[in-house]
């Protein structure tokens, strides 16, 4: 598997590669639309790497292309407007992460060409055909991340044999959420877990979910991949240290945190 450098340094070539090329001559300078579901500061570093993939394919940011960025903030009820903000741009190319974005941008335009990078099915997200044959304007790499919550639960049943009752934090708003849930329910009843879904889209709701597992005794938790609470990962980590509750998360997209 690639490292996450290497592949946004792909990415950025594929934004380049496809559309780009063929849409030149359309205007003086292709503008990239570049759509995110997170906080700018922790990704930074990888929007650099996105940049130097457009560097080594011949396309230098403020030279002979323009890059137009979006971020949500965590706040996905503002992705579709920012995908329609692009289309009346006119952007060359929209590339976008992670699911709530692509969907967002799915939506938004059936021409413009998307490219993708998701932790899930992209067929079964509505995003292309096929695997094989995306057809239709979008493409782009996904990881199949639904599939770890189950590997993180028997994780946790190694480390705490004693664990009957695990609390599973998920983002309701993640289209996502459902197969991340019918993937760790179907390996607790394999393991003898009963596991207690709570969902949370803000910092608020973080905090009654804490306060629910604690109420109804849960021995552990699993915080499921979404890029908001990647952008919690102080607040989460406060909380279960405070709770003493053991917790894995499955971080998606930053290398930082956001407090």
């Amino acid at each position: 598997m690639s490292s996450r450098r290497e592949f946004i340094t792909l990415l950025g070539g594929a934004a380049v590669g496809w559309p780009l090329a063929a849409r030149a001559q359309q205007q003086p300078m292709p503008v990239v639309g570049f759509l995110h579901a997170g906080l700018p500061g922790p990704w930074a570093p990888q929007t650099a790497v996105f940049r130097q993939g457009l560097a080594e394919a011949g396309y230098l940011e403020g030279r002979n292309v323009a890059i137009e960025y979006r971020f949500a903030e965590g706040q996905y009820n503002r992705l579709p407007a920012m995908a329609e903000e692009m289309v009346r741009r006119q952007v060359a190319v929209i590339v976008a992460f992670p699911i709530p974005a692509a969907a967002a941008a799915r939506g938004a335009t059936t021409t413009i060409p998307i490219v993708f990078n998701v932790a899930g099915d992209p067929v079964k997200l509505g995003l292309v055909a096929g695997l094989a044959r995306p057809g239709g304007n979008a493409t782009g790499v996904n990881t199949f991340q639904a599939e770890l919550g189950a590997k993180h639960l028997g994780l946790l049943r190694e480390l705490l044999p004693t664990a009957t009752r695990v609390g599973l934090l998920v983002n309701p708003t993640n289209e996502n959420v459902e197969g991340v849930t019918k993937d760790v329910v179907a390996a607790a009843d394999t393991l003898g877990v009963q596991i207690e879904v709570v969902q949370a889209s803000d910092i608020r709701e973080i905090e009654i979910a804490f306060a629910t597992l604690i109420r109804n005794k849960a021995n552990a938790l699993l915080i499921g991949s979404d890029v908001f609470f990647s952008s919690r990962r102080v607040q989460l980590a406060t909380l279960t240290t405070r709770h003493a509750i053991p917790a894995v998360q499955n971080v998606a997209s930053s290398p930082r945190s956001a407090a």
